[in-house]
């Protein structure tokens, strides 16, 4: 009989349900309770205590049908502090249900009627009364956990979006634990929903008010809902208003990337500048790219830099059968090869230290792993730097290009992908002509195997972008430096604008311009609209929340643009296979030319006679017209 017992109570209190048995207990409570003063009221308590244990019997009677239906309805199952309507719900329909079922045994053994006596009044009355003490209890403690303990050290938040994704946001706040935020309100463009409330908090209006707001409501973040991120990041008066009163920004990953019906509060993070330029959101082909690369072996130059290195992400997402990694700075190679055998330690990976420019190293390393794929992003970039070092410049980033690109017609590489920059469009810079004389070899070289005069089957593809955000060496990290340090944040001209995409998205057209491109163009990167480096650095300080850091204008650096160029005006574009991405239409050379140019090029530069190897650099190149440069005597 004890067995039967333990095998009835371990199946009405499940394994998971077990911990809830005080939930039962309050609640048969508030059955017995809410009789005894009901039956009182009705009849008298002087009677009730006359009939007490009688009374009681019949109560027993009666409180099987609610256990049974606690069972079929599981409100005994849910965490109180993450009650939900829905958990609500079911409390009043195993309530109800029972309800009808006592009045049902009342009838058949007292052999009565409905409305004969008062009983199924009573039952009804007793009904409504354990409802709204059940109802009461969980929301009473739901509401105790939420604010007096959840909630204790959170961070006074609003949110940014009241819709699905604003709403879902909050809701997922409210839930976490240990709170990171306590929502307190919301902020929103529709005027009709000022002051109105949204989950028991106020909707306040996005405008200039909102900075007060603000600080009266002392406000230390805002969240941007994951359906506004794009709008919100094309909204600069609101994040002033929000950064003028001194609260955070935080935002979410991309609506894309998430259902708004399920969102992630661990996936908000404080935003950084770059979270904050407005960028169209790039749609790849990463199917198509995939099914390329897949069980491929592929060459990465430059390995190491913030380019190759997010190449070498992403390009081993697909499963390439192997990586032949190449970059001659040992420490941040090292960290390649650390990366890669922690995150793809089933794929090959072979991280070699040397120099693109060392021929035979080169040809043993294209001669071992005969790659099908080669990403040339290796290239002195820095254009203070390469002025002062034009030979260096013409050696490594014009005779490594020539070297690889060499090879890989003569080991039959299937497709050779060069990264080049908008800066060798009408370059006024030794770095920008440099790349330029980059992209007539490669140009050259698949016209001459199309033509037949080079025996080899490579497809050379060009691709031209401006900067990256994040990338070495960029103004942004410069800036952050400059702003923790205190000042003075150092612009080289008010008026200088510059484009700007981020590393990942450059790496992705990347890929698809490298992999359906046919051989010989040169890709263009829709950049977006230009950044003003000067309100970028403003706005770098208010994000900060720094103060008293002031701007210092330098004047532009030797060979630097107010305004890179992507395209000459001499070249038109076609449309391609990404609308992002379009075709230049450039001069084209002849390669016996470009090899006899280059080959005497590369001669002066290894006499280090700099004056000399940019004279040769704009004979190669004649629209490369130095800027604020010594070098500007050769082009008078």
């Amino acid at each position: 009989m004890i067995d039967r017992i333990n095998k009835l109570t371990d199946w009405y209190f499940t394994k998971r349900a077990a911990p809830y048995w005080m939930i039962i207990l309050m609640d048969c409570c508030f059955f017995f309770v809410s009789w005894f003063v009901v039956y009182g009221f009705f009849v008298g308590f002087e009677d009730l205590v006359a009939s007490f244990w009688p009374f009681v019997r019949v109560l027993f009677l009666f409180i099987i049908p609610l256990l049974v239906f606690f069972r079929v309805f599981h409100t005994y199952s849910v965490v109180f502090r993450y009650s939900s309507f829905v958990d609500l719900l079911r409390v009043a329909y195993a309530v109800l249900s029972a309800s009808v079922v006592d009045v049902v045994i009342h009838i058949f053994t007292n052999k009565t009627t409905f409305f004969a006596d008062t009983r199924t009044v009573q039952i009804a009355v007793v009904a409504a009364a354990v409802i709204s003490l059940m109802l009461f209890s969980r929301i009473f403690v739901k509401y105790l956990y939420d604010y007096a303990f959840q909630s204790a050290g959170a961070v006074r938040a609003f949110i940014y979006g009241v819709k699905s994704g604003g709403v879902g946001l909050a809701k997922e706040i409210r839930n976490e634990k240990p709170s990171r935020f306590a929502v307190k309100g919301f902020i929103s463009h529709d005027p009709t929903l000022n002051y109105t409330r949204l989950l028991g908090e106020k909707v306040y209006s996005a405008d200039a008010s909102l900075t007060d707001i603000l600080k009266e409501n002392k406000i230390k973040a805002v969240l941007v809902s994951p359906l506004r991120n794009e709008s919100f990041r094309r909204d600069q008066e609101l994040q002033d208003y929000i950064m003028a009163a001194g609260a955070k920004i935080y935002m979410t990953s991309r609506a894309s990337e998430w259902a708004p019906d399920t969102p992630h509060v661990s996936s908000l993070k404080e935003v950084n500048i770059e979270d904050l330029l407005p960028r169209d959101q790039i749609e790849v082909d990463m199917e198509s790219i995939g099914a390329l690369l897949k069980g491929k072996k592929v060459l990465i130059s430059g390995s190491a830099g913030s380019i190759g290195m997010e190449m070498v992400r992403q390009i081993a997402a697909f499963s390439p059968a192997a990586m032949i990694l190449i970059d001659q700075a040992e420490t941040p190679q090292h960290d390649v090869r650390l990366e890669m055998a922690r995150d793809f330690p089933d794929i090959k990976v072979d991280t070699i230290v040397t120099s693109i420019c060392h021929s035979n190293r080169m040809d043993g390393v294209f001669s071992s792993y005969r790659p099908d794929y080669v990403f040339h992003a290796a290239a002195y970039k820095h254009v203070p730097m390469m002025e002062d070092n034009p030979t260096e410049a013409v050696l490594n980033n014009v005779h490594g290009t020539r070297v690889i690109a060499d090879l890989s017609v003569k080991y039959g590489v299937k497709k050779f992908v060069m990264i080049s920059t908008d800066k060798a469009v009408n370059p006024t810079n030794v770095m920008g002509c440099s790349k330029r004389i980059c992209e007539i070899y490669v140009q050259s070289l698949n016209k001459a195997e199309e033509e037949g005069k080079v025996q080899g089957c490579t497809q050379f593809v060009t691709t031209r972008f401006g900067n990256v955000l994040g990338s070495n060496g960029s103004v942004i990290p410069l800036f952050e430096k400059q702003i923790k340090s205190g000042g003075p944040v150092t612009v080289t001209d008010p008026n200088i604008v510059r484009y700007f995409m981020l590393i990942p998205e450059a790496c992705k057209l990347v890929l698809e311009a490298g992999t359906k491109g046919h051989g010989g163009e040169i890709f263009v990167f829709d950049m977006g609209e230009p950044v003003k480096i000067a309100t970028l650095a403003r706005r770098m300080i208010k994000l900060s929340g720094a103060e008293n850091v002031e701007i210092k204008y330098t004047g532009l650096r030797e060979g630097e643009k107010l305004y890179e160029e992507v395209l000459s005006s001499t070249e038109d574009t076609l449309p391609s296979f990404h609308e992002k991405v379009r075709i230049a239409k450039v001069r084209e050379y002849d390669y016996d030319t470009a090899c006899r140019q280059i080959d005497r090029l590369i001669e002066v530069a290894r006499t280090y006679d700099s004056m000399a190897t940019v004279k040769v650099m704009k004979e190669i190149v004649p629209e490369y017209i130095s800027n604020n440069s010594v070098y500007s005597v050769l082009d008078k």
